[in-house]
């Protein structure tokens, strides 16, 4: 994720984090060359003449820019669903450290719960990122656990059903409250809810067809558009149509790369920062030294 304050009006039109044209520069520069051929040859390919007007353009584009809208909208729902999701996980691993600091009897040993807590938030990630499970776990859970979950393919629900278990020791030992533990029970059914909306959308794309379309469109738009204002604008044509031809490149650049938002490209989610941010809360309970906030990275990005 991109975090940075905003620069003036002026440096924002030449910054380039962000702007994704490392993505889309070959076909900009292909689309850009297009256009001054057709500049240079007056809209003929060899000796007939491309007698396109603006016209058919204007109704293309109102369409094209009403599809790629529903496009990006639908990759943001995606991408905004994900914060919300990992947001409630940082929410229930505060409520579940909180009562099993608080509602549990004096002398219960609870901190092996309470950074499992982070574990699960830890393990979470490095299975969306289809990481090695036990990446950054660094003593939150129990050494045997950790062991075998580099072997499993879903890591983050053998840590859930481990959570529960020591609800269940807590129980057994007379620690806890039956009406405390069908609470706790409940921020941790929310926290494995997280988790399976987290799944659900990392393995269920959009429709592969839709985005066939959608790039068959754009791009012909883009290279057909020179023939349709050659006539008009003449020697402006490839500044056009590299304005035209950037706009729709970069928003189709952009929904493909939010889309799947637990990766660790700059427009994706700060994964790394959320899962800092529930560690260092659960920390903070314990009365332990946290660890350090994570920070963006000279380029502004912070994973």
């Amino acid at each position: 994720m991109i975090v940075r304050p905003r620069p003036h009006w002026l440096r924002l039109l030449f910054v380039r984090r962000g702007s994704l044209v490392r993505h889309i520069l070959s076909q900009q520069l292909f689309t850009v060359l297009l256009a001054c051929a057709v500049v240079a040859s007056h809209g003929r390919l060899y000796h007939f003449k491309v007698t396109l007007t603006t016209s058919p353009f204007s109704l293309m584009g109102v369409s094209l820019a009403i599809f790629l809208g529903f496009r990006i909208n639908a990759s943001y729902d995606r991408y905004w669903e994900a914060r919300k999701l990992w947001g409630a996980v940082l929410v229930e691993a505060r409520n579940l450290g909180r009562q099993a600091l608080t509602l549990t009897a004096a002398g219960a040993d609870v901190r092996p719960f309470v950074l499992g807590l982070a574990g699960f938030a830890v393990t979470m990630r490095n299975q969306l990122r289809q990481q090695a499970a036990t990446t950054g776990l660094d003593g939150l859970l129990p050494a045997v656990l950790a062991a075998r979950l580099d072997s499993l393919r879903y890591p983050a629900s053998a840590v859930a059903l481990w959570l529960g278990q020591e609800l269940r020791r807590f129980r057994d030992e007379g620690s806890l409250d039956p009406m405390a533990l069908t609470s706790m029970d409940g921020a941790l059914s929310q926290m494995t809810a997280a988790l399976g909306g987290c799944e659900r959308i990392a393995n269920t794309p959009l429709p592969f067809t839709y985005s066939v379309i959608l790039h068959r469109s754009t791009y012909l738009y883009c290279w057909l558009l020179p023939f349709g204002l050659v006539d008009a604008i003449g020697l402006l044509t490839p500044l056009v149509v590299a304005f035209v031809s950037y706009t729709f490149f970069a928003l189709e650049a952009l929904s493909d790369e939010i889309e799947e938002p637990f990766g660790t490209m700059a427009n994706d989610l700060a994964l790394d920062a959320i899962v800092a941010a529930v560690h260092a809360s659960l920390c903070e309970l314990l009365g332990v030294e946290p660890p350090p906030q994570p920070r963006p990275d000279a380029n502004f990005l912070l994973t």
